[in-house]
């Protein structure tokens, strides 16, 4: 090996160091992948029920909706976000004790917190909407604010987030104008988008 290549890689190396210290690397794509699939299971629960109660999601999304549309609708929301988390927390520490590295360090904590606040503002204000029966708004707020929280807690881990983000909020702002179709881009976003973006981060990283 040539002096050259031994200062490349000793670069290299110098960079992974950086990046284990100031990052935190051990996402695993899987758990975007589960993610992706309990929002797409999410969203046939949803679409049967309105199914079952003759209403037409894409032209009926302005209509105000029940104390039981809303219970139903928060309890999917709910499953869907613990069933996410559970899957994100096994597959997250799975693939941290293969590479030997810490879950709950310096770098977790940045994450969780950069990536809380705006998912907390994010939740406050689907909140509110819901207490306006505003439903038909949900949706695109859910993806912009999450797209915001990605974008902000990717500086504290990997940077394939940012884009992942970015495409999130840009459905969101799509989803605000056509509200009729709101559900079908909030799966897109939350279900098929992971999906890819979990499958890629699996192959790039972790095979």
């Amino acid at each position: 090996m040539n002096p050259q290549h031994e200062q490349l890689e000793a670069l290299h190396e110098i960079r992974n160091i950086m990046d284990r210290s100031s990052r935190f690397i051990s996402l695993s794509g899987l758990s975007g992948v589960f993610a992706g699939l309990s929002a797409l299971v999410g969203a046939a629960v949803v679409k049967w029920y309105f199914s079952q109660r003759n209403v037409n999601y894409y032209y009926d999304a302005g209509r105000s909706f029940t104390a039981e549309d809303i219970v139903f609708l928060l309890g999917v929301a709910a499953g869907v976000l613990v069933l996410g988390f559970c899957t994100a927390t096994y597959f997250t520490v799975r693939n941290a004790r293969k590479k030997n590295q810490r879950i709950w360090d310096n770098q977790s904590k940045r994450l969780l917190l950069n990536l809380a606040i705006p998912l907390a503002s994010g939740g406050a204000f689907c909140g509110i909407l819901i207490y306006h029966n505003i439903l038909y708004l949900v949706a695109p707020a859910m993806l912009i604010f999450y797209g915001l929280a990605l974008l902000n807690g990717s500086k504290y881990t990997l940077s394939d987030i940012r884009y992942l983000g970015i495409i999130e909020i840009i459905l969101g702002l799509i989803a605000s104008i056509f509200v009729g179709y709101g559900l079908m881009l909030w799966t897109v976003g939350f279900g098929m988008l992971h999906i890819v973006y979990g499958a890629l981060v699996y192959f790039k990283y972790e095979r």
